[in-house]
C-alpha cells in the first residue's frame, strides 16, 4: 500500500515538474513527502536500500505523470495556446506572493535591508529573461531536435538546469526550460517516444532516446551537484538568491506568452469569449499556485 502511495505520489510531482509556474518542489512539501525526498537523495550511497524503497516508486510515478500529462499539454498548447498560455501565466504570478514574503524574511534573518546588490540582481534577471527570449522564434520547432553531438551537450544542460530547479521549492524546471525555449520540444519528443513505445517502433525508440537518454543523463547529475549548489546559494546569500528568483519569475510572463506564440491564435471572431475565459483560468490558476504557497508555509511551521 505504501509503495502504492508512493507511486501516486509521484505522478503527482510528475504532472507538476511538466507544468510551467508550479514547483515539484512545492508539491512534494505539500505532500509531507519533500524531507524523505531530499534525505534519500543525499545518503543514496549510505543508507541504499532505504533510498531505493523510497525513490524507485517515487521515480515510477514522475516518469507516468510526466509521459501522460505531457500529451494534455501538447493538446492544450495546439489547440488553445493564448488560454494555455494565460494558465501558465497565472501559475506563474500565483508564487509571487509567497516568494516576495520569503524574501523578506531572509531580509530579516540576515538583518538587512534593500540594497542595490538586490535590486542589480533582480534588474539582471528580468533583462536577462526577457532579452535571451527575444533572441530566439516564438515556439522553437521540434524537429530541430536532431541528434548531433552539439544537441547531446545541449541535452544534457537541459537535465542538468532543469532538475536543479525542480527540487527547489517555489521554482519551476519547466518554466526555466520554457524561458530557454526547448519546453515544447522537449514535451513533443517525450510523446513521439511513448508513441513508438506504443506502436514498437525501435527505430523511432532508438533515436528518441540517442536525445532522452543525455536529458536524463543531465538530470541525475543536477539533482546530486548543482542542487548543492544552489543549496550553498540559499544558505549563505539568500536575500540575493531569492532576488535573482523574483526577477526570473517576474519576467516569464512575458516569455511565456512570446515562446508559445500565444497571440498568433487570437482574431476579431474569437478574442472576447477567447480573453474572458483565458482570464477567468488564469484567476483559477494563480489562487490554486497562491494556495500551494500557502500551505507549504503551514507544513512546514
Amino acid at each position: 500500500m505504501k509503495l502504492l502511495w508512493l507511486v501516486f505520489n509521484g505522478m503527482l510531482i510528475g504532472i507538476s515538474n511538466i507544468i510551467p509556474g508550479v514547483s515539484g518542489g512545492t508539491m512534494a512539501v505539500s505532500l509531507g513527502i519533500y524531507d524523505d525526498l531530499i534525505f534519500s537523495i543525499t545518503h543514496l550511497i549510505k543508507n541504499k536500500k532505504r533510498s531505493a524503497r523510497f525513490l524507485l516508486p517515487l521515480g515510477m510515478g514522475i516518469i507516468v505523470g510526466v509521459l501522460f500529462f505531457s500529451y494534455a499539454i501538447e493538446f492544450l498548447l495546439a489547440e488553445f495556446p493564448f488560454i494555455t498560455a494565460l494558465i501558465f501565466v497565472g501559475l506563474i504570478i500565483g508564487g509571487v506572493p509567497i516568494l516576495n514574503q520569503e524574501f523578506k524574511q531572509s531580509l530579516q534573518k540576515e538583518n538587512k535591508k534593500i540594497s542595490l546588490k538586490h535590486i542589480f540582481v533582480f534588474l539582471f534577471f528580468v533583462v536577462f529573461i526577457i532579452g535571451f527570449s527575444l533572441m530566439q522564434e516564438p515556439v522553437m520547432d521540434p524537429s530541430s531536435l536532431v541528434f548531433s553531438f552539439k544537441m547531446l551537450l545541449i541535452m544534457f544542460v537541459l537535465g542538468v538546469i532543469a532538475s536543479a530547479t525542480m527540487i527547489i521549492p517555489g521554482v519551476s524546471g519547466s518554466l526555466v526550460l520554457m524561458v530557454l525555449g526547448y519546453y515544447y520540444p522537449l514535451i513533443q519528443l517525450l510523446n513521439l517516444f511513448f508513441q513508438n513505445s506504443l506502436t514498437l517502433n525501435w527505430r523511432g525508440i532508438v533515436e528518441n532516446l540517442l536525445l532522452i537518454l543525455p536529458f536524463g543523463i543531465g538530470i541525475i547529475v543536477g539533482v546530486f551537484i548543482i542542487s548543492k549548489f544552489v543549496e550553498f546559494l540559499f544558505l549563505s546569500f539568500p536575500s540575493i538568491t531569492y532576488s535573482g528568483i523574483l526577477g526570473l519569475v517576474i519576467a516569464s510572463p512575458f516569455s511565456v506568452l512570446y515562446n508559445t506564440d500565444a497571440f498568433s491564435s487570437l482574431s476579431s471572431e474569437n478574442i472576447g469569449p477567447t480573453l474572458l475565459i483565458g482570464i477567468l483560468l488564469m484567476s483559477l490558476s494563480f489562487y490554486i499556485t497562491f494556495y500551494l504557497g500557502k500551505l507549504e508555509d503551514k507544513i512546514t511551521e
